[in-house]
């Protein structure tokens, strides 16, 4: 790659025990690796400076993820921005990938396969992130928390992509740290919700943040009122439909989520087989395109 074409950036507090194993796993992909602290008291600078890294300190006071996140990238001097936190680690062989995308120099955001790795290694799960990105000025972060590029990217005039590439992330295994987590997290998406309403980003994130918690209620509530705000969107219907079906059972409000997620979806296969589901289980002899 041509000098100084990808920027590897990073937002950090006390993650000492984690961030050499990151660093590690992109070990001569980044021409330049940006650290922005916010806050740390354990080695995590020296680790960074170890590691050749930029570091420049952010004052997180009033928290606010993507403020600090464009902090990195505005301190970023690659044509390319590979973000990851410290607490994930790149798959090796997702490393020629990257590269790959850098080179064809497209106009485009790729979305990277994240497994979340919980202590129960059944209860893993995946995810899909937009971790490498042109560095441009225009493209920045959206949130105080679950902080996001990808709209900036698309107002851009840029693509979305999903990729192969792979991270593993060491979700917390704490359960009580996790729950902190989650209301420290609510909170400020209720704030951001309440300052601006019609921001549905925000309410995907919050019914997230109920729906770890096990608060099915509020996470059924949120999915109902993000489907009423997308009367045109398939999945918001789809997702009512699951909560209704699953966790806060109700089902004939499921049935009509479904049918309504098909209607505007026709041949919608997700929402096909959770109305052939709901037949079965009925013992009625309906097909799921019948039902719709």
């Amino acid at each position: 790659m041509d000098q100084c074409a990808l920027s590897l950036c990073m937002i950090v507090k006390n993650a000492a025990d984690a961030l050499g194993r990151c660093l590690d796993s992109v070990d001569r992909l980044a021409d330049e690796i940006v650290v922005v602290d916010t806050g740390s008291t354990d080695r995590t600078l020296e680790i960074a400076s170890r590691y050749g890294a930029t570091v420049a300190a952010f004052d997180f006071t009033f928290v606010d993820f993507a403020a600090a996140r464009n902090y990195a990238l505005a301190c970023a001097g690659g044509r390319w921005i590979l973000s990851l936190d410290a607490d994930e680690l790149l798959d090796a062989a997702s490393i020629p990938l990257i590269r790959e995308a850098v080179e064809r120099d497209e106009n485009a955001g790729y979305y990277f396969e994240r497994v979340n790795h919980h202590r129960d290694p059944q209860e893993s799960t995946t995810d899909y992130v937009v971790r490498l990105f042109p560095n441009r000025p225009g493209y920045r972060y959206h949130g105080r928390v679950h902080e996001t590029v990808d709209a900036s990217i698309l107002s851009g005039g840029g693509r979305l992509r999903r990729t192969s590439i792979r991270v593993h992330h060491d979700f917390d295994r704490d359960p009580e740290m996790r729950r902190r987590r989650n209301l420290w997290y609510i909170g400020i998406l209720e704030e951001e919700i309440a300052r601006a309403p019609g921001d549905l980003s925000r309410l995907v994130f919050l019914g997230a943040e109920y729906h770890q918690l096990g608060r099915f209620d509020r996470a059924t509530e949120i999915a109902e009122r993000i489907a009423r705000l997308r009367p045109l969107d398939p999945e918001a219907h789809l997702h009512a439909g699951v909560y209704h079906l699953l966790y806060q059972p109700d089902r004939g409000r499921a049935r009509t989520d479904f049918r309504e997620a098909l209607r505007l979806r026709p041949g919608y296969p997700e929402a096909q087989s959770f109305l052939q589901l709901m037949n079965e289980q009925d013992g009625s002899p309906r097909s799921a395109a019948g039902d719709s």
